[in-house]
């Protein structure tokens, strides 16, 4: 852990998201915080500070879960268990109840990014105000990028040769989540924001034309209408991820290493 009063930070995972927020951290460009350790099963290249989880548990003060949701399921536990902070980017695993009960607990604090999608703490402040009656959200991807091992030949076929949009699921957020665990923590970051699983309806689409991700939110209730649109460019490391993930954590990194003059 830091002793200059410089937030220490842990990584985990150095894929697409992980290796641009690494590499922001080490190289100084978020004020307040600095690189502590990279945790992956091929450990980053040097001056990159690999470590094991246990090694960087003991080094950081805040760690990063940026390797999707089976990682947060396997470290989120002992990161909060030791009292250190756990930012979350893979919501998705939050359908698990009892995983979501023991990352509250502490006595180190859950924190979750919004990643690829926005809205959400408008979302927040009017659920807080009165419970919404009704909220889709709509996400439609490049069908390469919906593609699952769940899937038989026929639903493969269908979406490689979709000349059309395609609706490939819909059902609750809980569900959808799980079905689409790399493409669909921003139908759960909806539901975590709105405090109810169970109001929130997922549709997922696979159209052949499309070149980003885009996700259409509507939100129906006692405080109000709301509707929003984002349209991220996938990454060009990882095309079922948004380019601007990575970004969206280094922000969040930023808030809470203290900056001043930020949204919160």
């Amino acid at each position: 852990m830091s002793g200059r009063g410089e937030l220490a930070v842990a990584v985990l995972g150095h894929g697409a998201i992980g290796s641009v927020v690494a590499y922001a951290l080490h190289t100084g460009q978020v004020p307040g915080a600095g690189l502590a350790a990279v945790v992956d099963p091929c450990p980053p290249p040097p001056p990159l500070p690999a470590a094991s989880l246990d090694q960087a548990i003991d080094r950081a003060d805040l760690v990063v879960e940026c390797a999707g949701q089976d990682a947060l399921r396997t470290a989120g536990r002992a990161v909060v268990a030791a009292g250190r902070d756990l930012l979350a980017v893979s919501t998705g695993a939050l359908a698990d109840a009892a995983l979501h009960r023991d990352l509250l607990a502490g006595p180190g604090r859950l924190r979750l990014c919004a990643g690829a999608i926005g809205g959400l703490d408008v979302l927040a402040a009017a659920a807080r105000a009165e419970a919404f009656d009704r909220v889709t959200i709509r996400t439609t991807k490049a069908p390469d990028a919906l593609l699952r091992p769940w899937m038989d030949e026929d639903q493969v076929a269908r979406l490689r040769a979709a000349a059309a949009p395609v609706e490939v699921m819909r059902g609750f957020a809980r569900e959808v989540t799980r079905a689409f665990p790399a493409t669909s923590n921003v139908a759960a970051s909806v539901a975590l924001a709105v405090g109810d699983w169970d109001v929130v309806e997922a549709v997922v689409v696979a159209d052949p034309a499309a070149s980003v991700s885009r996700h259409e939110i509507e939100a129906r209730g006692p405080a109000g209408r709301y509707r929003f649109e984002v349209a991220n460019r996938p990454s060009p490391d990882n095309p079922r991820t948004s380019g601007v993930v990575p970004h969206a954590v280094l922000r969040a990194v930023e808030v809470l290493a203290g900056a001043t003059g930020r949204f919160a």
